[in-house]
């Protein structure tokens, strides 16, 4: 098996785990929108999937078409880089529990999680989003992919971040 057949079922990994996570941020949806919830921010969801869908074939699309290289001491860190934001990504998960979405959803009289990752970063998800957008792609040498997707995500960030907080603030005034 070559290197790039290897990054390409690691890919498809990831995007299984991806679909996972949206089968269970829909549960959570769910459960909070019948407990009275309200979305925010409708508007930039879909140009998020989009974006982090992008990643997931953009990254080994240019691997193969560019011809990019494996190259183990870029790869082997950048996979270490990866699997520490996966943990972190999983840290917030299991912190925010039911609460937990890939929309912003938030339910009047829910508590502020102030716990987990949450006692030192106020978006530790995005944190492991942002490592995971660099690092992904270049564990196989697509630094266009993950010059690209860092930038849109960084406008994209910019967005999500505002809308959440100022669903937050909200939710504290309920």
């Amino acid at each position: 098996m070559s290197t790039l057949q290897a990054y390409v079922i690691f890919l498809l990994l990831i995007g299984c785990e991806r679909l996972w996570e949206l089968r269970l941020s829909r549960m959570h949806a769910a459960a909070s929108m019948s407990r009275g919830g309200k979305e925010f921010g409708q508007g930039h969801y879909p140009p998020m999937v989009v974006l982090h869908t992008a990643l997931l074939i953009g990254a080994p699309l240019e691997a193969w078409l560019a011809h990019r290289p494996f190259i183990p001491a870029l790869g082997f860190s950048m996979l270490a880089l990866v699997v520490m934001a996966q943990m972190l990504r999983y840290w917030a998960i299991t912190t925010l529990g039911d609460q937990w979405n890939t929309r912003v959803i938030v339910v009047p009289g829910a508590d502020r999680i102030r716990r987990g990752p949450y006692r030192w970063l106020t978006h530790p998800n995005y944190v492991a989003v942002v490592i995971e957008g660099l690092a992904l792609p270049l564990i196989h040498t697509s630094w266009l992919t993950a010059l690209v997707f860092s930038i849109l995500n960084l406008f994209l960030l910019r967005v999500r971040i505002r809308c959440e907080d100022a669903a937050l603030a909200e939710l504290r005034h309920v």
